[in-house]
């Protein structure tokens, strides 16, 4: 078997580079995810080496869009919301499964699909080190897309991508430039990520409550030197009733009588705290000068280290 590696991950830059050099991809709301597959053995695994392969079983009929020998390919899993765009909060519903007899069932109401840009390795060989226009070109000849597997296309104009964007409400573009070697666990100006929206990782460390069941959550992030900061509260977004109701009972055994933050949150009054372990995905507009989100909007719970959700 192949072994799971950390895929490579672009800078975050405020400015679309310029140049025939560069080219833009859609920013995909979902999961990154590798597939591995050593000739006879599929398997996916996400960025954190976690493996999904169970979870995301139609994404594994390797012959029905490739009869490369062995290979490994990079993407992003997605799930379409009701407005027909990408929802991490419905993607994390497959995603999000630890009982694994539930997946066929979730699978219906869940379907996804698999949008990838970049290929790691080909019939034996790594091919990391070709520069990525040869890559998307290999990629291009070796993938047959079906109605799971797509390719993401790559546009000339990155302005011209990040206005469609904007105008869909999209999360943003990756810029990659065509001479750009794939660096394992790497991180360069190679890939750029432009966003439309800014969206973070953050700790909950306290809830309220409106007729027993939680309302709102309070937020936090950690410093380098692992002290916990109050960075706002949050009650809208795209957690349904039950979804709510349910992490009521969730926290139950997490509740605590001091507030775990350094600072001091604005809703002190009926809050009740909690061990800061639970971690969710929320989008937000920008910081505020007092270190603070502002128009915060969650998105869904996420399998994340508190430790490493960083200010």
């Amino acid at each position: 078997m192949l072994k799971p590696i950390v895929p490579f991950e672009p800078v975050f830059f405020e400015e679309i580079p310029m140049g025939d050099e560069w080219i833009a991809q859609v920013k995909w709301d979902g999961v990154r995810m590798l597939t591995y597959f050593d000739g006879q053995v599929v398997q996916l695994f996400n960025r954190r080496q976690r493996e999904r392969t169970h979870i995301f079983p139609e994404l594994t009929e390797i012959s029905s869009f490739t009869s490369a020998k062995s290979l490994i390919l990079d993407g992003e899993v997605i799930a379409l919301g009701e407005d027909g765009k990408p929802s991490f909060h419905e993607v994390m519903k497959r995603d999000g499964i630890r009982r694994l007899e539930r997946v066929k069932d979730v699978m219906q109401l869940v379907p996804v699909y698999y949008m990838l840009f970049d290929i790691l390795y080909y019939n034996g060989e790594f091919v990391t080190n070709l520069p990525l226009k040869e890559r998307l070109e290999l990629l291009s000849e070796i993938i047959e897309p079906n109605d799971k597997i797509q390719l993401v296309p790559a546009q000339n104009e990155g302005q011209t991508l990040f206005e469609v964007v904007k105008q869909h409400n999209l999360e943003g573009i990756v810029c990659k430039n065509l001479t750009s070697r794939y660096i394992i666990n790497g991180k360069n100006s190679d890939w750029r990520k432009i966003k439309n929206y800014q969206d973070v990782i953050a700790v909950i460390g306290g809830v309220t409550y409106r007729a027993g069941v939680v309302n709102s959550m309070l937020l936090g992030l950690y410093d380098d030197q692992n002290q916990f900061w109050y960075i706002g509260h949050v009650g809208t977004g795209k957690l349904t009733k039950n979804e709510w109701r349910e992490f009521t009972k969730v926290i139950e055994p997490l509740k605590i009588e001091h507030k775990p933050f350094i600072n001091s949150p604005e809703r002190v009054k009926n809050a009740q705290w909690l061990r800061p372990l639970l971690t969710v995905k929320v989008q937000y507009i920008e910081w505020t000068g007092g270190r603070s989100l502002r128009q915060p909007s969650i998105q869904a719970f996420v399998d994340h280290s508190p430790q490493k959700c960083k200010l």
